[in-house]
């Protein structure tokens, strides 16, 4: 049998110890990148919602670039939800229902407040008091509410719900081309102990 011509590379250990360092770097950086939302260091997840969890709003008339009287309802449906605390949480809706006032396209692209209370499957419900903020990414519109649980279960967590949906009618809508006759976007809900 022929012995192999190749000599093993011997790698001292100063490479070595250089190599391992720079790959925990990398590693740590990552695992920071992607650590948990909010880092939640104060607390405690205490109930999660994912897609496809849905929010849909239908107005009364159309909106349009030009103000005009709309009314509205948003419906949002959340499942599948899994709660440590409360494990028979699994799902639950919250609808609100807004009367006619002066409204436009460019209402949907603007901050601003709202309340809202969500009734768990479990019978439940949860009283939230939450700020909006939009932006649009592309083709995407991401609506942000940050809030607090005012009441009910959960009652004094935080709230951290993504709403994201396509914005091609909105952005038409804007620039005097179409009309948004209603809304949907994929919901992500977080309700965090404090």
């Amino acid at each position: 049998m022929a012995k192999g011509t190749g000599t093993a590379r011997r790698i001292s250990p100063r490479t070595m110890f250089t190599g391992l360092t720079a790959l925990l770097c990398v590693l740590v950086s990552l695992m920071s990148a992607a650590g948990p939302a909010g880092a939640r260091e104060s607390g405690l997840l205490d109930v999660t919602c994912t897609p496809p969890s849905s929010n849909t709003v239908v107005y009364s008339t159309p909106l349009t670039l030009a103000p005009q009287s709309v009314g509205l309802t948003s419906s949002v449906q959340l499942g599948p939800c899994v709660s440590v605390s409360t494990p028979a949480l699994t799902s639950g809706t919250s609808v609100v229902s807004a009367p006619p006032a002066s409204r436009s396209c460019l209402d949907l692209l603007s901050a601003g407040t709202e309340t809202r209370t969500v009734t768990w499957n479990t019978g439940a419900t949860s009283a939230l008091s939450l700020n909006r903020t939009v932006t649009v990414a592309g083709a995407a519109l991401v609506v942000t509410f940050t809030g607090t649980v005012t009441s009910g279960l959960f009652a004094g967590d935080t709230v951290l719900m993504t709403i994201t949906g396509p914005s091609t009618d909105i952005t038409l809508c804007t620039l005097g081309l179409g009309t948004v006759p209603s809304t949907f976007g994929l919901v992500a809900l977080e309700i965090t102990s404090a």
